[in-house]
């Protein structure tokens, strides 16, 4: 039986990208809700066996200039406490997760922008997602914020780490993933991304004038294995619907 994903977008870009692709393939009923447009979640959320929220230019505590925020944190909130279903958020999506489970979303110290080792913590190896990844992986890597102080939330594990940010990917309980990075790329992402103002201040700033196009060629280097971890994850997620 195919089934019903609601993905939330808050920049047109920013899809679920290779992960949209294999989902299409599967002929998955995909609901996308595009909130920084005025696109409303539905009310009942019931009707979705899982959900996508991406990542986005704004963060989580720009509720005055991006009021939708609050709204989309209730039902982030339903669906994931109340409902228990299955929900992957990438980047921003990883940080509102944080938030409504009950950790904060602080300034990254540095800020992490380039292709990136992801180190797994020992319970990698027995989680539903993650048990067929390597023990470190490369990863795209795009934020100025993160998520900490989630240790008192008995319900959350950390899967991998980077040097400098903890929680790059955590789950709260078996079904609801935070993962900081973007898993999801494709070949054209970098070069798509980089024409958004917020993301390319934010590479000139951490990079230099002009990284664009070297963080272009690394991401290209290592789409491959990206790819293959986006495949990893969505047929294990999969199994989670």
């Amino acid at each position: 039986m195919s089934k019903n994903i609601i993905i939330l977008q808050h920049i047109a870009i920013e899809t679920p990208g290779y992960i949209l692709d294999l989902m299409k393939k599967d002929n998955f009923n995909l609901f996308t809700v595009e909130l920084d447009e005025g696109e409303k979640i539905p009310e009942n959320l019931n009707q979705f066996d899982g959900m996508l929220c991406m990542g986005g230019p704004m963060d989580t505590w720009m509720e005055d200039a991006y009021p939708w925020l609050i709204h989309e944190k209730k039902k982030i909130k339903e669906f994931v406490m109340d409902l228990k279903k299955p929900y992957l958020g990438f980047c921003l999506g990883c940080q509102l997760l944080g938030e409504v489970i009950g950790g904060d979303v602080v300034k990254s110290d540095p800020p992490e922008i380039g292709i990136m080792d992801i180190n797994m913590q020992n319970s990698y190896k027995s989680d539903q997602l993650f048990s067929s990844f390597n023990q470190t992986i490369k990863a795209l890597q795009w934020h100025s914020y993160e998520v900490k102080n989630l240790e008192n939330n008995k319900d959350v594990s950390v899967i991998g780490s980077s040097l400098t940010t903890k929680y790059q990917i955590f789950k709260y309980k078996d079904h609801a993933y935070g993962i900081q990075f973007h898993i999801e790329i494709k070949n054209d992402t970098v070069s798509q991304w980089g024409c958004v103002p917020e993301y390319e201040n934010a590479l000139n700033e951490t990079l230099g004038a002009g990284a664009l196009k070297k963080f272009d060629e690394d991401a290209q280097k290592n789409m491959l294995s990206m790819n293959q971890n986006a495949e990893n994850l969505y047929y294990n997620f999969k199994s989670l619907l």
